[in-house]
């Protein structure tokens, strides 16, 4: 592509015609042409001089440069390398026109000519490739003026130069090899590096494959380690940017140089602490916490890899100079005691080993020695700056996160003192137990009435009872006594972190504005304090409500427009705990009493809209996984260096309440509190569609009248309750359809409920089908058992029947034989006798008398027979009847039992 074309034609289509035919234009092309075309080498040295002054004067000038002269430029450093003076010109002269006019004062929205020539000369890979080239000259200025100017195009066109130096041969490895240059040189190129390696994660490997770590560390040992200047700094956020969220590069440097480095320069910390020695302590502070982050993408890789630098860094004794420089080094700056302190936190996030040895490691010197922990809760305490509040509750949040034995340690040491103890001054606290002073500062709003110390008390105490139910039961059972013995007897520790929240508010204008210092954040810390507590806790519900005035004021937090939306929508939530973790069964304490008074004095409505206004506030928006922190450069160091004057020297203002709030309201515990919001929603709708579980009337329909019969009264009583179970369920079908409508309200649409528009109409249908389906499982258990029944009667009925058949049978041949006796008698008679003396009988007669005694006695026998059959005929039709009601093919059972083929044809006979 044609350079000058492209520009001239990006120049014209945003300046037009303006500059045309200017002087400037003129001036810089007579120049241009007396170095392209000029004939005596000293009247081209002498046009690049002077070109050289005038294109970082104006803008005007680069512009005119930008449209005409890399061309010609370009072509010097490529073709004219003999020429040191007027490659040197052409290198300067570049350098001044990627440079911004220092004392340009334009619009905002003016286009920028050294970020148009930037772009227009990183666009060329051959101009890149040209540069490096230059890199290996003999000269010095050559290298030192061509390094410069490669920074300056990265400053101004970063991704476009990593892209062009990435697809040169060994372009990474000609700035590495500038590290090992001249001091001067190799400052330039590891500031080049830096630039170069932010967040370009294939530069990075290519990098730490050229040895960068041994470079980098030999250049710290070389320039002082922590005392040293600037070059430290470079170093280190090189070091930091080849760490950041590349797993791979950390192993590497784990595993070949180890982390030794990185303690020596903690160990050089003395007292006295200069800006750039802030800045340096800083950053070695950045490479740990970077050593230790597991990532935004949940990655088993990353998580076993962090798992493992937390375990070599506390080998490595990382927890001593980390203690020393956030706790006991009174002269560290805040800035470095913060950043210790959150290192120290996140060095034992996740990691039971670590949060051990925390736990038993001591401080100070004997006889005044005290556990680690007990000097952190000190600087919760103590503090005058927010930050370092935040990065000390930070550690707390991480040694009790997923740790029940931590917690129930700490917890078994809250232990009220006497009252002499409770207002002893802050001073005395050294010989205390970590669960005295977080009571004693719990209480220190007693005497001198400032509710910061408390809040920030009752904030390490919610990361004590979070999730651990036994450490929830033993806060319970603690009671402060009264500030003084007229005012009554001991209260329960709830109760009076209650009465702080009320006395907060009394505080508060009508304006909802805090009047005192610190009390912007109060309430939230207390409220979020009571909502951690109550979770899951139905004794802790049941202590909260045994105090009446307990519920009536947090029906006025919720409803008060004086307060902020935070503070309405976490009593909000209080008040929809004391709903879902309520098992008491006591009138008017109850789940359904307490949504009865919420609908009452709020209205379901408004109380919804509640949890809406908090979740669309900025805090909630904004809610963070862990502390936010920034990352570490040359322009970011000096002003994190200088917050100390911040916080030793002003009040705590409006930012610094805001800052409180953020490390509150982190992600974790927005999740819980939406989470929390959708079981208030379901339970709600549950509790509005149920009846209650007592009848307070007894209709008088259900009493027997006088005179009237037991049927009819049954009777009567069937259809009252049929007609009660249809209207109750239609109210409960309304009832629950409109609960729904009322826990939707407001809603982001995205809950459960809204994805069921009719759910409480469907859950009233589905109990009614529900219990018809019992009724008719239950009807059907009978059908079967009385189908069985009439099953195995017919089953004896067909054997008696076969047994019958059978005693005819014999009958029948009995008869037949009967009838072959007769026949030979008959035939004897006729036969002729050989004595004639002897008198014949009447044949005839004597057979007519066998007939019929024989037909007598077969007539007698088939009676009673006929009788039988009679009868089990009778029952078998009734059988059939019954079996065709319950469904059964009578006629396939008949067919089983059949005809019996032996029976004679002329039975009858």
């Amino acid at each position: 592509m044609d350079l000058v074309s492209k520009y001239q034609g990006y120049v014209g289509r945003v300046f037009g015609n303006e500059n045309s035919g200017s002087s400037e234009d003129s001036y810089i092309e007579r120049l241009l042409d007396r170095i392209s075309n000029g004939v005596l080498a000293e009247d081209r040295r002498a046009a690049m001089a002077e070109l050289q002054s005038a294109v970082p004067e104006s803008q005007a000038a680069q512009l005119a440069f930008g449209a005409m002269g890399f061309p010609i430029l370009l072509s010097v450093l490529k073709e004219e390398r003999d020429d040191l003076e007027l490659v040197r010109g052409a290198l300067e002269t570049l350098l001044g026109a990627l440079t911004p006019v220092a004392h340009s004062r334009g619009p905002k929205n003016e286009v920028q000519p050294a970020l148009m020539n930037s772009d227009l000369l990183s666009r060329e890979v051959d101009s890149i490739s040209l540069l490096l080239s230059l890199l290996s000259d003999e000269d010095f200025y050559v290298r030192y003026f061509t390094i410069q100017l490669l920074t300056a195009l990265l400053t101004n066109s970063p991704s476009r130069l990593q892209e062009a130096i990435l697809t040169i041969p060994r372009g990474i490895t000609r700035l590495m090899d500038m590290l090992m240059d001249r001091e001067v040189i190799r400052n330039e190129a590891l500031l080049l590096l830096t630039y170069l390696t932010r967040e370009a994660e294939e530069i990075q490997k290519i990098v730490v494959f050229e040895g960068a770590f041994e470079k980098i560390f030999s250049i710290v040992k070389e320039e002082g380690g922590s005392e040293g200047g600037v070059v430290v700094q470079d170093c280190l956020e090189l070091l930091n940017n080849l760490l950041r969220n590349n797993a791979s590069n950390q192993v590497l440097l784990r595993e070949t140089m180890g982390l030794d480095p990185l303690m020596s320069i903690l160990r050089g910390t003395t007292y006295k602490f200069t800006q750039q020695k802030t800045i340096n302590i800083l950053s070695v502070l950045e490479t740990i916490h970077l050593l230790m982050i597991r990532g935004r993408e949940a990655d088993p890789g990353k998580e076993k890899n962090s798992l493992t630098n937390k375990t070599v860094l506390v080998q490595k004794k990382v927890l001593d100079h980390l203690l020393m420089l956030g706790v006991e080094n009174q002269w560290a700056p805040v800035p470095v005691r913060c950043m210790a302190l959150q290192c120290i936190g996140d060095l034992i996030a996740g990691h039971p080993q670590n949060r051990d040895s925390l736990a038993s490691k001591v401080l100070g010197e004997e006889p005044h020695v005290e556990p680690a922990l007990n000097s952190i809760l000190r600087i919760i305490l103590r503090t005058s700056s927010v930050q370092e509040f935040v990065s000390a509750d930070y550690v707390f949040k991480s040694f009790c996160e997923k740790n029940p034995d931590g917690q129930t340690m700490l917890a078994s040491t809250l232990i009220p003192q006497p009252q002499l103890m409770t207002h002893a001054p802050f001073e005395d606290d050294v010989h205390m137990s970590f669960g005295s002073m977080l009571l004693h500062g719990l209480t220190m709003s007693e005497s001198n009435g400032d509710l910061e110390t408390c809040c920030r008390a009752a904030s390490v105490l919610s990361h004590v009872l979070k999730d651990n139910m036994e450490c929830k039961e033993r806060v319970l059972k603690i009671k402060l006594e009264a500030p003084m013995p007229s005012l009554g007897g001991p209260e329960p520790l709830m109760h009076r972190m209650v009465k702080y929240l009320a006395l907060s508010s009394s505080m508060n204008g009508n304006d909802g504005k805090s009047s005192g210092s610190g009390n912007a954040y109060v309430q939230p810390f207390i409220l979020k304090l009571l909502v951690i507590w109550l979770s899951s806790c139905p004794n802790a519900v049941q202590y909260f409500l045994d105090s009446r005035p307990h519920l009536t004021y947090l029906l006025e937090l919720v409803s008060n427009p004086a307060m902020t939306v935070c503070v309405r929508g976490l009593a909000a939530v209080l008040l929809g705990e004391c709903v879902i973790f309520n098992k008491s069964n006591d009138s008017g304490r109850d789940a359904l009493s307490i949504a009865d008074a919420v609908s009452q004095k709020i209205g379901l409505t408004s109380y919804f809209l509640k949890f809406d206004e908090m979740q669309k506030s900025l805090l909630f928006t904004s809610a963070k996984p862990t502390l936010s922190r920034k990352q570490l450069t040359r322009s970011s160091a000096a002003s994190m260096a200088e917050i100390e004057d911040v916080d030793e020297n002003e009040a705590i203002d409006l930012k610094n309440d805001h800052a409180m709030l953020v490390s509150t309201f982190d992600s974790q515990f927005v999740n819980f509190l939406k989470h929390l919001e959708g079981e208030i929603r379901e339970k709600t709708v549950e509790i509005y569609s149920h009846p209650k579980s007592q009848v307070a009337v007894v209709p008088a329909e259900l009493e027997q009248r006088n005179g009237e019969a037991n049927g009819d009264y049954i009777k009567r009583l069937k259809t009252f309750v049929e007609k009660q179970c249809l209207e109750i369920q239609d109210l409960l079908s309304r009832n629950a359809t409109l609960a729904e409508d009322l826990a939707r309200t407001g809603g982001d649409g995205s809950s459960e409920l809204e994805r069921r528009p009719s759910a409480g109409a469907e859950r009233v249908q589905v109990e009614a089908l529900r219990r018809d389906l019992h009724e008719a499982s239950q009807r059907l258990e009978m059908l079967k058992a009385e189908k069985t029944k009439i099953e195995s009667e017919a089953s004896m009925y067909r054997n008696l029947a076969g047994k019958m058949e059978a005693d005819l049978k014999s009958l029948s041949d009995a008869y037949n034989s009967l009838e072959q006796t007769n026949f030979h008698l008959e035939k004897e008679v006729k036969a002729p006798s050989s004595g004639g003396a002897v008198p014949i009988p009447d044949v005839e007669t004597l057979k007519a008398e066998a007939r019929e005694e024989a037909q007598k006695e077969s007539e007698a026998e088939l009676n009673d027979l006929f009788v039988c059959l009679g009868q089990e005929q009778s029952k078998v039709e009734r059988l059939s009847a019954r079996l065709m009601e319950l469904g059964e093919d009578v006629e396939k059972l008949l067919e089983d039992i059949g005809d019996d083929p032996g029976l004679p044809e002329d039975e009858e006979d």
